[in-house]
């Protein structure tokens, strides 16, 4: 598979370029998502991407939104295909990369929970005893499950700035109580069902984020993605140890990588060498087959 950094379609305006995601307009009801191969880390886009991780992130998150509609509706359209819409030399090019989505109101809001104390969570933990302000009993050790899992909210950051952690008020403030209420809980409810899933099939979800968006209703759905190696911290059970950070089936590979080098964390990022390619692709795969491939 040709690595696709970014797309090129003629055939529809481009509304928008994120880290991962081109952003093109159909209609007045639909939008089409396309998930590059790009990846970003500490929120730059690193300028080497993982060829056919878009295929992969794409049928992932399909997979889980499915999967999670007992839960809430979320941003699939059925009432439109791609071949509907794009040129065969387009659908070439995205070659399983491309969803098609409802038109819906973005809430402000990523919902990030967080089931195991780590990464930035750990940090705070060891000064204040605290993660994202939100108290917690004494004596907890890296990568130990928390004793519930943790709605841990953040801005939304533009391409090149960074996520700042918010409080449950920030959250009222900004999309109102019932609506933070609600956001929570879902994101809690997801979460569970989410977890309980994958660890059956050998994965434990150490943390994750979601994005929720509401119809002309008012009804919340999943948007964006889910629950892929992108938004998701992905443990191995068979290696989980309390104390120890878990080698993972995400870009955590790559963070580690970068960590290494002598890079101040802003833009432009450093090239990938191809060992590290190789092996995070081979990471996300194997979390998808793990997920999906199982009865």
């Amino acid at each position: 598979m040709h690595p696709l950094f970014e797309s090129s379609l003629t055939s529809l305006p481009l509304i928008n370029k994120g880290k991962v995601r081109d952003l093109y307009d159909i209609d007045d009801n639909h939008l089409l998502i396309v998930t590059t191969d790009r990846i970003s880390a500490f929120d730059v886009v690193l300028p080497t991407p993982i060829s056919g991780k878009g295929r992969i992130l794409t049928e992932t998150a399909q997979f889980w939104m499915h999967k999670a509609e007992s839960i809430l509706p979320n941003q699939l359209a059925t009432d439109l295909k791609l071949a509907d819409i794009l040129t065969p030399e387009e659908l070439l090019q995205l070659d399983g990369r491309g969803m098609i989505v409802k038109k819906l109101k973005p809430l402000p809001v990523e919902a990030i929970v967080r089931g195991y104390l780590v990464g930035s969570g750990w940090k705070e933990y060891k000064k204040k005893q605290t993660v994202c302000g939100i108290n917690l009993p004494k004596g907890l050790k890296k990568a130990e499950k928390l004793p519930e899992p943790l709605f841990t909210p953040s801005t939304k950051a533009e391409v090149g700035e960074h996520d700042e952690n918010i409080s449950f008020e920030e959250v009222v403030s900004l999309i109102g109580q019932e609506r933070a209420e609600k956001v929570r809980d879902l994101s809690l409810a997801l979460y569970k069902m989410a977890a309980d899933f994958a660890i059956e099939r050998g994965i434990i979800i150490a943390d994750t984020k979601f994005e929720f968006g509401e119809d002309e209703a008012g009804t919340i759905h999943l948007i964006d993605e889910a629950l892929t190696p992108d938004s998701s911290r992905f443990w191995p059970v068979s290696s989980y140890q309390v104390g120890k950070n878990p080698p993972s089936f995400d870009k955590q590979y790559i963070r580690d990588y970068l960590e290494s080098l002598d890079w101040d964390k802003t833009a432009p990022g450093p090239e990938l060498p191809d060992e590290v390619i190789e092996m995070t692709f081979q990471k996300y795969q194997e979390a998808q087959s793990r997920l999906m491939d199982n009865p």
